[in-house]
């Protein structure tokens, strides 16, 4: 088969058969296909598309590219949660240890950051001592004596995917809805779970950015959890600001606590909420949503969550004390305030763009591979429909170098819109829930 053919086909907007797609994926896995082609056809597949086919056969050769993951030695229902991704999106390392404080166990494999800031992986790397790679072994270990792991991609689990995630961030192919949809189907398939919640994200800091492509991405991907045993439901949440108040990596970490702590109230709190309460719903610990939310907030208000926290960070080599002591957390030696040039009320944020000022500050990564400064970072100090003055603080950014804050602020005032009158309405934070009921 001749891989140039393949990729002229879907160049010119044909459907690719079975075989076509499966010969992609058996040689992105062992390798025998260069990168150069690879990227080809990745862009060939944002441009054309695949149709519901194409993207079910390319998600389950993607699930069997490597190994599959077997909870079924845990006792319970096993819940796992993805994001399509976003800015300041801190709510893997909040409701998972809530989530595992009230029973039930959360075995999650996570990814590293695309573009804007670190993914969970990162975030969790951020912290001393912290080991993300853990072997299958070690997880089954973890999730039957804590009921929580929180872990990178073994490299026996959808290789293909572990590849392709990494290329379509250096390659502007992304936000593609069969390759997100792919990329994440394939790796909760193949992770073991028994039931699954999907957060797709929607808005300016997201791939999807009006509903009704979240809505397909969405659907789509809860089908092809469903069509192979999983329970799964999809919440499509806003990301038309950052979800919290800190962007990067340790900074985001601090967050996380400050929020299992109950000190921290607003979005982030909220979308964990309503994530770990359809988490709950999936495993039958929980009647409703409301029920489930109450249910994890008593476990912040006792501590309980915070301590399911601690048990994951000790058990996976972490230095628990940075949950009293932040300053063991990298934080970048130089700080610069962007302050506003007007008064008057913030309208809007182009939250894309407050991820491209992370990344000016080493917070994510511009290139494959690129190494992440941990302590790098933003902290928000105003959020949508607030007000303003002349010469208040905006933000806080941290990088190693003022050269490298200076131009994350130019980023940073693009991206925030003041204006005399204060904007009728706001975008929802939940757009939509979509369970298998309906």
């Amino acid at each position: 088969m001749n891989f140039v053919d393949i990729i002229i086909k879907k160049r010119d907007g044909g459907k690719l058969t079975a075989e076509e797609i499966s010969f992609f994926v058996k040689g992105v896995t062992d390798g025998s296909l260069p990168d150069y082609q690879i990227s080809a056809l990745l862009m060939a597949i944002l441009l054309k598309g695949m149709d519901a086919e194409e993207t079910a056969h390319l998600t389950m050769e993607m699930a069997n590219s490597g190994g599959m993951f077997d909870l079924s030695s845990v006792e319970g229902f096993k819940v796992d949660k993805h994001s399509t991704g976003g800015v300041a999106d801190t709510t893997t390392l909040i409701l998972a240890p809530l989530v595992a404080s009230v029973g039930v166990p959360v075995v999650k494999m996570s990814g590293r950051g695309l573009g804007f800031s670190g993914g969970t992986i990162d975030k969790l790397e951020s912290i001393p001592g912290f080991q993300v790679d853990v072997t299958e072994e070690k997880a089954l270990q973890f999730a039957k004596e804590k009921g929580i792991v929180l872990m990178s991609q073994t490299d026996d689990l959808t290789p293909a995917d572990k590849k392709l995630y990494a290329m379509r961030d250096v390659t502007g192919t992304v936000d593609s809805i069969p390759l997100i949809a792919a990329s994440i189907m394939s790796k909760k398939i193949a992770a073991g779970a028994d039931g699954i919640v999907l957060d797709v994200k929607c808005g300016s800091g997201a791939f999807m950015k009006d509903l009704e492509s979240a809505e397909k991405l969405a659907t789509i991907m809860a089908d092809m959890g469903r069509h192979v045993g999983r329970k799964v439901t999809a919440v499509i949440s806003g990301m038309d600001q950052p979800l919290g108040m800190y962007i990067g990596n340790s900074l985001e970490v601090m967050e996380a606590i400050e929020v299992l702590k109950g000190n921290v109230e607003g979005d982030l709190l909220e979308v964990s909420l309503t994530l770990g309460a359809n988490m709950l719903l999936l495993a039958g610990r929980v009647k409703t949503e409301a029920e489930g939310k109450e249910l994890l907030m008593e476990n912040i208000r006792n501590g309980k969550g915070l301590e399911k926290f601690r048990e994951m960070v000790a058990q996976q080599g972490g230095d628990v004390n940075i949950i009293d002591n932040y300053d063991l957390l990298p934080l970048a030696p130089v700080k610069v305030e962007v302050k506003a040039d007007r008064s008057g009320y913030i309208t809007k944020m182009d939250t894309a763009m407050i991820g491209r000022a992370s990344q000016e500050t080493g917070a994510g990564r511009m290139f494959k591979g690129q190494p992440l400064d941990f302590g790098a970072g933003i902290i928000m100090k105003k959020r949508t429909g607030g007000a303003i003055a002349t010469g208040e603080t905006l933000a806080i950014v941290y990088s190693e170098s003022k050269e490298k804050c200076d131009s994350a602020a130019v980023f940073l005032k693009k991206a925030i819109t003041i204006e005399e009158k204060q904007a009728e309405e706001q975008p929802p934070l939940i757009w939509k829930i979509i369970r298998q009921e309906d």
